[in-house]
């Protein structure tokens, strides 16, 4: 009688010495998606590591989008519409951009394909006028070349501005300013959260002089 993990080992040799050199199972595919169980989400991802939904002023993330070119695919390294983030996605795919074809043809040159689609990621591809979560080292990279596209700042993820080092996170927030299409609404947000922070700081501040 064979041990049942010994028949086990075996299938699983056979399995693998069957499966083409080209397989994902001999590959790693970094920041890949999950499975299509998130698509067009009303509200972000939760969930063990997953980061609080916060945009880069601080206030609640919205979404980018649910729905990409009519695809029914949202956005997002968990296709939840929302550039949200966690431990599985080590591209950081926080920066929601508004695409446009020169920055479509620039990415395409230094490697980054967004205009094809790919079926098996959940991937519809992006054209002109799509809104889409991009890697923050991506939408760097581009802003360097300038070919940077523009940005929704209330549906950027704050972890966006962890892509560079501290002292230069203000740097890269006012880029993302600079470039960013809901600018007006953004700045009457940070400055209702500007005027909470006061606020709490002189609370704090009466506290510790009682």
């Amino acid at each position: 009688m064979y041990h049942p993990s010994s028949v086990i080992l075996f299938l699983l040799i056979l399995l693998l010495s069957n499966l083409p050199p080209s397989s994902s199972f001999f590959t790693h595919t970094p920041s890949l998606p999950l499975p299509p169980t998130h698509l067009s989400s009303t509200s972000p991802i939760s969930g063990i590591g997953i980061s609080p939904p916060l945009n880069v002023l601080g206030s609640d993330l919205q979404c980018c989008c649910s729905n990409v070119g009519n695809s029914g695919i949202g956005t997002g390294f968990y296709r939840d519409g929302h550039c949200s983030t966690g431990p599985q996605d080590s591209g950081r795919h926080t920066v929601c951009i508004i695409a446009t074809l020169d920055f479509l043809v620039f990415s395409k040159s230094v490697g980054n394909d967004l205009s094809t689609p790919v079926a098996e990621y959940s991937f519809p591809g992006v054209r002109p006028g799509d809104r889409w979560c991009l890697c923050a080292s991506r939408w760097v990279q581009a802003y360097q070349s300038n070919c940077a596209p523009k940005v929704c700042l209330l549906a950027t993820h704050e972890k966006t501005l962890n892509v560079v080092t501290e002292e230069t996170r203000g740097l890269l927030l006012k880029a993302l300013k600079e470039y960013a299409v809901d600018g007006d609404e953004a700045e009457e947000i940070e400055k209702r959260l500007d005027e909470k922070r006061r606020n709490l700081d002189k609370l704090i501040g009466e506290v510790d002089v009682d």
